[in-house]
């Protein structure tokens, strides 16, 4: 016959058992948020990195593989032939996934540019759908660029990013190292013909503010999201071996130059938007429209090496709308053409 002591003790140890569960869901609950906020700290973004502040303003929509277009995909590495003309294709691949320590100011090749690996803008060596790729360079050149007025080459091509975006001088065209890189690029676009139609090409357009973009906002927005990785500064974050950019400058003397094409800040925007911060998709992007039209003001109105441009743009009705230097043909000011709106001056031109 169960006494009443018994049936005490009893309660009693049911009492326990029930916190110490409680405790232990407790404890699951507190691991798991401790678990995102590290996370968080360690990638730069959220875990679901979907941010928006309040705003009125619609944001761009990405193009979405399936729909009457396929998503281009860089070819496999693994394809690469094992003949001399595939170990050259290799070869450039390693100078653009790793330009600096070819070319670098501490490069075992040369010594001709700022430090910077051409895949700091054309993301994972240009294989990345929407992150700047070379999908379509295969195609395209020759070609005739406004900018120069001329047809260029894929030489030329490769030259204008080492002495824009490197800031640094040309590479002999007769180089095995142009070769290769040469080499690489008409490789990776191999399967892209002028007349296919492919989703993740370039970059994607954004749909241009109705005000002007605002460093003063973009500021907040690089503190807030950017300058863990590439510094309050803009000064980035050597590698170890101390040859490269882990996280590249985005401004002073190490970065691009003014001559560079991401000094346009459409072209910027476009980029940070669906690759920024680092580990974002263009399926799933963090910044919205306007952060990343504000980031790109505040990030290209800071110091950076100036670039002779005096032979860019022999017929000025053909520049960008957001060329940031005149003179220009259709009476807006300088400072419209960097920050906008862009609008009345696009307008011009339809």
């Amino acid at each position: 016959m169960i006494t009443e002591e018994v049936l005490v003790r009893s309660i009693n140890r049911l009492i326990r058992l029930i916190w110490v569960l409680i405790l232990c869901a407790f404890t699951s609950i507190v691991l798991h948020l401790t678990g995102t906020k590290i996370k968080w700290l360690e990638t730069g973004f959220r875990e679901n990195p979907v941010h928006k502040e309040p705003t009125s303003f619609q944001d761009s929509k990405p193009p979405v593989s399936g729909s009457g277009t396929q998503l281009w995909q860089a070819p496999d590495t693994a394809s690469i032939p094992s003949t001399p003309r595939g170990d050259l294709i290799r070869y450039g691949r390693d100078l653009i996934s790793h330009t600096s320590m070819f070319l670098g100011p501490k490069g075992k090749v040369a010594n001709i540019s700022n430090g910077m690996n051409c895949q700091n803008c054309h993301l994972k060596a240009g294989t990345v759908p929407f992150g700047n790729n070379y999908g379509r360079v295969a195609a395209v050149y020759p070609q005739f660029r406004n900018r120069s007025g001329t047809v260029e080459g894929f030489e030329k091509r490769v030259n204008d990013c080492i002495e824009r975006s490197l800031n640094g001088q040309k590479l002999d065209e007769n180089s095995r190292e142009m070769k290769a890189m040469v080499a690489y690029l008409k490789w990776v676009g191999k399967d892209v013909g002028l007349e296919e139609s492919f989703n993740g090409l370039g970059l994607i357009p954004l749909q241009l503010l109705d005000r002007p973009a605002d460093p003063i906002r973009g500021n907040e927005v690089y503190i807030k999201f950017c300058a863990r990785c590439h510094g309050e500064n803009g000064e980035g974050e050597l590698a170890k071996n101390g040859l490269e950019w882990l996280y590249p400058p985005l401004f002073g003397e190490d970065s691009y130059n003014t001559g560079a094409g991401l000094y346009r800040i459409s072209m910027f925007a476009s980029y940070v938007k669906y690759n920024m911060p680092y580990g974002v998709t263009f399926e799933n992007p963090f910044l919205s429209d306007e952060e990343a039209w504000d980031v790109a003001a505040y990030v290209n109105s800071m110091a950076r090496p100036e670039k002779d441009l005096s032979g860019d743009w022999p017929d000025i009705s053909k520049k960008p709308f957001d060329h940031p230097f005149g003179p220009y043909a259709d009476g807006f000011l300088e400072e419209q053409h960097k920050y906008g709106p862009f609008g009345p001056i696009k307008a011009v031109y339809q």
